[in-house]
């Protein structure tokens, strides 16, 4: 038999969780599980996480959405599931996992979703989508949070059945790194060129990334950081820099198709988030061979041991996180045992296959629990 399943997914744009599905679709699948991508076509939506995705035309799919939250998708989502023979839904987002679970029950099949993190949004809308994508999680077969502090609060603050939650740790894909990695051409200047790739919002606390560079400017003035990435903060983030009399030494590029090639141009990589999963840019950074700087948060600290695989400072500490900089600046031996004990590290502990490989036991498990369950019935 084989096994189809439905990624489902609501994109706004092409970052972590886009690059998350896209990475499980990376790699060569079990031979009896044949994978969909099912993408909402709304107003504002991007499909890039569809055509990126490598899967043959017939096996991916727009669904027709006329607003940013419409229900009639649901019964969209359950004719598709009839036509293509789908067995399995697996959903990423607030949005896709109401819209998920609602199809799944409809046309009686099974479901799995994957909360990639939680918002510190004050935005009304979003807190509402969150709260329902919570209530959502008890409809699931399944529940796979991606770290572990994303399965404490599926299981402290939503209180999903622990019999039904399991932890499959984020993947990152290596060989997508690696191709761009081969391509890249790393410029050659006499700056130390600190960088980032992500979304510029509220829970990324780019401020911080921004206090912390104008301080070391101070004594560094040939510095250089590089922002990569759009969101609803970057003109806020544009008028600080003119503020702290940084603009001229910050860059600003917007969304770039080539991101992973850029690594190589970065001395370090730096992330100032609030609040994350396994963050996905890391990981990225690491097998690349850069070496990364962050606060140190849930998510972040499964990634980076301070004075091993990178460089912490505690949350909001913007002069400690200036001084790492600093160090590695007086340090480019330490810049770079650090960055090679960083890409070690994920090779040897996120890469997509193993991520692939826990989600094709899990599909299995469903599938066999649901014979088991016909069978009692028959």
């Amino acid at each position: 038999m084989t096994i189809k399943v439905l990624q489902l997914i609501c994109p706004s744009g092409y970052y972590g969780a886009e690059r998350w599905v896209n990475a499980l679709l990376s790699v060569q699948p079990s031979s009896d599980v044949e994978q969909h991508l099912a993408i909402t076509d709304e107003p504002g939506a991007c499909d890039d996480v569809l055509l990126r995705s490598g899967l043959p035309t017939a096996r991916q799919h727009r669904i027709p959405m006329a607003s940013k939250f419409d229900l009639r998708v649901v019964k969209r989502l359950v004719d598709l599931i009839r036509q293509q023979g789908i067995h399995i839904i697996h959903t990423h987002g607030y949005k896709s996992d109401i819209l998920g679970v609602l199809a799944a029950k409809w046309a009686g099949i099974a479901s799995v979703c994957t909360p990639h993190g939680f918002e510190n949004s004050t935005d009304k809308r979003l807190r509402a989508y969150i709260w329902l994508g919570g209530k959502a999680f008890h409809g699931f077969d399944w529940v796979c949070p991606l770290s572990p502090d994303i399965q404490k609060t599926v299981l402290e603050q939503y209180r999903v059945n622990p019999k039904r939650v399991r932890l499959i740790t984020n993947g990152v894909d290596l060989a997508e790194v690696e191709a761009a990695l081969a391509e890249a051409q790393p410029e050659t200047t006499d700056e130390f060129r600190i960088g980032y790739i992500g979304q510029l919002i509220s829970r990324k606390n780019l401020t911080a990334t921004l206090q912390a560079f104008a301080a070391l400017l101070a004594s560094q003035p040939h510095c250089r950081l590089v922002l990569i990435g759009d969101g609803d903060e970057r003109a806020l983030l544009q008028q600080l820099a003119q503020q702290l009399a940084i603009a001229d030494k910050v860059d600003f590029m917007g969304f770039r198709d080539d991101r992973l090639a850029l690594l190589p141009t970065f001395d370090c990589f730096v992330l100032t988030s609030s609040l994350e999963g396994i963050p996905r840019c890391l990981m990225e950074a690491m097998a690349a061979k850069v070496c990364v700087t962050a606060f140190n948060i849930p998510g972040v600290d499964r990634l980076i041991e301070h004075n091993n695989t990178g460089l912490l400072a505690d949350y909001g500490d913007t002069e400690a996180l200036t001084a790492l900089w600093q160090r590695l600046i007086d340090n480019p031996e330490q810049k770079q045992q650090l960055a090679e004990a960083g890409c070690a590290h994920v090779y040897q502990n996120f890469s997509a296959q193993a991520m692939e490989l826990a989600y094709s036991q899990l599909y299995h498990e469903l599938i066999a629990a649901k014979a088991g369950r016909s069978a009692q019935s028959a």
